[in-house]
């Protein structure tokens, strides 16, 4: 067994999503290959010596560079705020580490470019890196076997999509002020922080998006920051689009860090002409499904529970309908990455494909500011 060691950078709720799933991994999946906590880099030395120690890494850090001159680290986890991706990954790439960042991939499409263009000029004749971005719902055992169904035609032709992902962690005026609500810190708002989870999930679905119209809306314009001083809101609060696929498939997609009542609204409606399937993330282990074919009478959505059947479930357990969680995904998904390393398989989401997200998001805000249908293309 080789060990894959990892350097990562960040020990916030998404940084210890990373260790749980590290340390798990061999428990459920096995493999050849076997990722080991090496070393954990924090803004101080003190925060980064008591994540470590918490998180099960063998040293702390608290310059991120040291990761990338460290012979002994395979993988750098970027785990941090959406402005610190670029130059994190642009660095790790040129150290020749595999890399592994959270979404989104940077601030914007040119930013996006930035990256694909420092991992296409590496030198000729250098080692193979696998490069995988954290879409972590992609990896649900219940994606899986809708994206099977899809594509075995079960569902008939697709006709419609509609996609949400929805959340209420900002809908009271009092959340301060964050760095998730800076364009210079963050980019976009609820776009690039849950809209790019519905985007990737429509995308892997149905194919590439090919135009849409899109709007946003700030609904809390002031919030007041560390220091009680209000401050305005720089991105967007909630947005919609009526999209068009490449395939010709309509559809429609909302995102929002105000929607009162939603803690984990991702959720979406796929309309085919034999069948019906629908999913919502807060029932993370059920897929319903409305099939034409029964008899005059019968009909109705039924409910499809997770079980062995479905991919990579009976790894984490034999019975069906037991379930799994939100951080079993994550485990899921740095199994697919260990897979990747080990053989060139494909990652659910690689930097180009999250180039592609970026753009549908860039299109979305333009859309949004000239008030019209707009193509997505290369720039």
């Amino acid at each position: 067994m080789q060990d894959i060691r990892i350097g990562l950078i960040g020990s916030g709720f998404i940084g210890k999503t990373h260790a749980i799933a590290y340390q798990a991994h061999n428990a459920v999946f096995g493999g050849p290959l076997r990722p080991i906590c090496h070393t954990l880099a924090e803004v101080d030395q003190a925060r980064a010596d008591k994540a470590a120690a918490e998180l099960g890494f063998q040293h702390g850090t608290d310059d991120w560079r040291t990761l990338l001159r460290d012979d002994a680290i395979d993988l750098i986890a970027i785990a941090t705020p959406n402005a610190l991706h670029k130059e994190m990954t642009i660095a790790a790439i040129a150290a020749g580490k595999h890399v592994y960042v959270e979404k989104p991939l940077a601030l914007d499409t040119p930013e996006a470019d930035e990256i694909i263009k420092a991992f296409e000029s590496r030198p000729k004749g250098a080692a193979p890196l696998v490069h995988m971005l954290g879409y972590n719902y992609l990896c649900n055992p219940m994606i899986s076997v809708a994206k099977e169904m899809i594509d075995a035609g079960e569902l008939g032709q697709i006709v419609h999509f509609r996609g949400r992902h929805n959340e209420d962690y900002m809908a009271d005026p009092a959340v301060p002020f964050s760095w998730r609500c800076s364009k210079a810190a963050s980019g976009t708002g609820t776009l690039g922080d849950m809209g790019s989870h519905i985007i990737s999930m429509a995308m892997h679905l149905i194919g590439p998006i090919a135009s849409l119209c899109g709007d946003t809306d700030v609904v809390i314009p002031n919030r007041k920051d560390a220091s009680g001083t209000m401050k305005a809101v720089e991105n967007e609060d909630q947005a919609q689009a009526i999209v068009r696929f490449a395939s010709g498939t309509m559809g429609m997609i909302e995102t929002s860090r105000v929607a009162v009542g939603k803690k984990q609204g991702l959720a979406f409606e796929i309309v085919g002409t034999k069948a019906s399937i629908e999913f919502d993330q807060e029932r993370m282990n059920e897929l319903r499904l409305y099939e034409t074919s029964a008899p005059k009478g019968r009909a109705g959505f039924k409910t499809i529970l997770v079980d062995g059947n479905c991919p990579d479930f009976k790894a984490f357990c034999p019975a069906p309908g037991h379930g799994l969680g939100y951080n079993d995904l994550k485990i899921i998904e740095v199994n697919r990455l260990m897979k990747a390393i080990a053989g060139g398989a494909d990652v659910p989401v690689d930097l180009y494909t999250a180039r592609d997200i970026e753009q549908v998001i860039d299109t979305w805000v333009a859309s949004a500011e000239e008030r019209c249908w707009l193509d997505i293309g290369r720039p």
